[in-house]
């Protein structure tokens, strides 16, 4: 057993000190994850990747019901957190009581790949959540290249699929979110 998952497997009993041990394990990967991500934030953003990691660890680790079945749903759930937390930020920015008022998105090309403003994430976020419901997997692929920044070779490690069945996935995510954004 690799040391990740009995780290993982010694959390999921709530050992204190295992989850203090995986963090040194995994801090580097997920700290690479979220500078990836946030290079793609729109400038003057106030988050640094750091804070997003340790705000990810802290959503994760305090929720005592989750059990991480191995790394990749780790990996999984972190982006997915990373995501939310990304998502909650630019909620709060647009929200009215510190000036944000709703304006009309519209689609440019490559927005799936950096999103420029709050305005666009949100979109992204509304369709994404869609397009899960129906798409379990391929939104997940959306999920960790888009959110947290992995390549293609990356997610098919951690999903063991081939790379071209996660080139497959991104493709058939971006047309129907491209729709779906674009017929709104």
């Amino acid at each position: 057993m690799s040391e990740a998952a009995s780290l993982l497997q010694a959390i999921n009993i709530g050992d204190q000190n295992a989850a203090a041990d995986f963090l040194d394990l995994v801090y580097t990967e997920l700290r690479r994850l979220a500078t990836h991500k946030m290079a793609m934030e729109a400038p003057g953003h106030t988050l640094q990747p750091t804070a997003l990691v340790h705000e990810a660890w802290l959503r994760l680790i305090s929720d005592q019901d989750r059990k991480f079945e191995n790394r990749t749903h780790f990996f999984a759930a972190a982006a997915e957190s990373m995501r939310r937390i990304l998502i909650d930020r630019a909620r709060a920015r647009k929200a009215q009581r510190r000036g944000g008022d709703p304006i009309m998105v519209t689609y440019e090309e490559g927005f799936l790949v950096s999103p420029g403003d709050d305005e666009q994430l949100l979109a992204v976020n509304d369709a994404l959540e869609n397009f899960a419901g129906k798409h379990p997997l391929q939104a997940k692929v959306v999920n960790l290249r888009y959110f947290a920044g992995m390549t293609s070779e990356e997610i098919a490690e951690m999903m063991g699929v081939s790379v071209s069945t996660v080139k497959n996935y991104w493709i058939f995510a971006k047309a129907w979110l491209f729709n779906e954004i674009n017929g709104k």
